[in-house]
């Protein structure tokens, strides 16, 4: 099974889309702060867009993905990056996302003892810029330590995307 959580407008043809509100067109309501209705290792790919900034329990939804997902499944997440105005734009932004952000979801992580039951290796990471500055996508991916501790108020990114493999 796939999933489309948090889908808003953005139904996908092959997955099932979920979100809190019955006024979309979603295949069922889901509300992300609370236990997910989907049976233990039933999930092979999660698509999160522009949701979890919006979360404020942001751990039992993570221990809850680890429950859901089979072994080596996909969670694709985007969100917006912490120094974009998009992170501010809109009140019911109740959290920010860094280059580092999902790190400690890995047991590996010197910083993981601080999460949730959870384990998930890290894939891919992208810092993605508006059309026009494509080149600051280029250069700045090369380094995103360096563009997070210097430029990152200078040359905002508008979102991170992040692929995540459940491990088991």
């Amino acid at each position: 099974m796939k999933l489309n959580l948090g889908c808003g407008n953005d139904y996908k043809q092959g997955y099932v889309n979920c979100d809190v509100s019955d006024e979309l067109r979603v295949d069922k309501i889901v509300n992300l702060e609370e236990k997910l209705p989907f049976d233990d290792n039933s999930v092979e790919y999660i698509l999160v867009k522009h949701c979890l900034e919006h979360i404020k329990n942001i751990f039992p939804l993570f221990e809850e993905f680890q429950r859901i997902c089979k072994p080596h499944a996909i969670i694709r997440i985007e969100v917006p990056y912490f120094s974009s105005e998009s992170a501010f734009s809109t009140m019911t932004h109740i959290r920010f996302f860094t280059w580092t952000s999902f790190d400690f979801l890995n047991k590996d992580n010197p910083l993981s003892y601080d999460a949730p039951d959870v384990n998930f290796k890290i894939i891919f990471k992208r810092l993605i810029w508006r059309k026009p500055f494509k080149l600051f996508e280029l250069l700045f991916n090369l380094t995103p330590r360096l563009y997070q501790e210097i430029f990152c108020w200078i040359f905002p990114a508008r979102q991170l995307y992040v692929e995540l493999e459940v491990e088991k």
